[in-house]
């Protein structure tokens, strides 16, 4: 059964190592403008300030849910009353490369739905990987993708949020392979729950 708990307040920092869960709920606040991430993993500040960059967490970190829940976390945005909501799900670590995480959905301004790959290492910021994901059911497909979070997550194009919305709902689970020059992560993904989370995710994305 999917679960979403509500979401706690509080500034959240962390420093090596973080693994599954925890590590794309703190990358998905950080993605939505919020989470103080270590300082490899994040682009420095025009201004050299941090204040400007990110607002304040607000996720629900505590006990690592099993890696078959949907985590749903919200983080607020840099301007008063704005917040973001995401939700994420670990990997199949048994079938799954360590350096993959999971996978991030996330809402997006003007209304839109951002895809993610959550990864443990960092490729660099402006690499632009091909990601190739396989469903359970059939069908597999190649994108061109950037990086976000300084290099830690795989942004996917607007066209796969179509996906999340429909298709995958009914799927069992994604293989998915990302590559970079010459290298290569790969991991699996179990949708169960997904169309119940996704309608949740929709239902606090204006909030």
């Amino acid at each position: 059964m999917t679960s979403l708990p509500s979401a706690k307040a509080g500034t959240i920092k962390i420093g090596f190592p973080v693994s599954g869960l925890l590590l794309i709920t703190l990358l998905a606040g950080s993605l939505l403008g919020g989470v103080d991430l270590p300082s490899q993993w994040m682009s420095p500040c025009p201004d050299n300030t941090t204040s400007s960059c990110r607002g304040t967490a607000i996720v629900e970190a505590a006990n690592p849910a099993p890696s078959s829940v949907w985590k749903f976390s919200r983080t607020q945005g840099a301007k008063d009353g704005e917040s973001f909501a995401a939700i994420t799900k670990t990997a199949d670590t048994t079938q799954s490369d360590p350096d993959f995480a999971g996978l991030i959905v996330r809402c997006a301004p003007k209304g839109k739905i951002d895809v993610l790959v959550a990864l443990i290492r960092p490729f660099p910021p402006r690499s632009h990987p091909k990601v190739t994901i396989a469903a359970s059911g059939g069908g597999t497909l190649t994108f061109d993708a950037s990086m976000a979070a300084a290099g830690a997550a795989v942004l996917l194009p607007d066209e796969v949020a179509a996906f999340a919305a429909g298709k995958w709902q009914s799927t069992a689970s994604l293989s998915v392979v990302v590559r970079e020059s010459d290298s290569e992560i790969k991991g699996v993904v179990a949708l169960n729950g997904l169309r119940e989370a996704y309608h949740s995710l929709l239902a606090n994305c204006s909030q």
